[in-house]
């Protein structure tokens, strides 16, 4: 596998804007479906999987967010028609081989990959292996997938966490778990008492480990 060229990588302040014209974008084509919200938290919680996943699959960032809006849409189809069936194979296999297929059509369109014969079935069960899913991109989805999930849990569940605590409160958490300042080092940059840095982490972590065990009650 090639090492990722990250000169042109978009900072998270503009990854999160063109998040945002995907999601309106999606949201359009959704029309008025029903249960708009849950929709919405789908993907608030799963963009960032998928983009990233196309992108190291070898997509550009225009692809990747074609296989983001596509890859929501045919969720919602299958989920409208009752395809999914939680007895035939776990939600994380049912995404992962969607967002292959997706990723697949993608290179198709490059007009770069074989035709195959093997469909890309929406209806499919969702205990099919991924293997059986033909693979144009020559990249290990197993590895890649596993990877990106795990990494993806922990950054949606944070987002979820920032919607249920104070600013201040995060921005202790921030310094003082994820950057590893000590207690005294947060205190003085931003002029808290001790008090309050471990009540901030007390409560953000209390929260966060909720979240965390939310998220991952999905791949079941």
């Amino acid at each position: 596998m090639q090492p990722e060229d990250t000169s042109n990588t978009p900072s998270d302040n503009e990854l999160e804007k063109l998040a945002a014209r995907t999601r309106r974008s999606l949201i359009m084509r959704l029309g008025d479906w029903k249960d708009q919200r849950s929709w919405d938290e789908f993907y608030r919680t799963y963009w960032r999987l998928i983009y990233s996943v196309a992108l190291k699959a070898g997509l550009r960032e225009d692809e990747a967010w074609d296989v983001v809006q596509e890859t929501v849409l045919t969720i919602a189809k299958q989920s409208l028609k009752g395809s999914y069936d939680p007895e035939r194979g776990s939600f994380k296999m049912w995404l992962w081989n969607v967002t292959r297929w997706r990723i697949n059509d993608q290179f198709r369109l490059r007009g770069k990959a074989p035709q195959t014969s093997e469909k890309t079935d929406e209806n499919a069960p969702a205990r099919e292996p991924v293997e059986n899913v033909p693979d144009t991109s020559g990249h290990n989805f197993t590895e890649i997938w596993e990877r990106e999930w795990q990494q993806n849990v922990m950054k949606a569940a944070l987002e979820r966490v920032k919607a249920k605590v104070s600013p201040r409160q995060f921005q202790i958490f921030d310094y003082n778990v994820l950057q590893g300042l000590n207690a005294s080092d947060v205190r003085r940059k931003l002029g808290v008492s001790i008090a309050q840095v471990y009540l901030a982490k007390h409560r953000v972590s209390s929260i966060l480990k909720k979240e965390i065990e939310y998220i991952r009650e999905q791949e079941k």
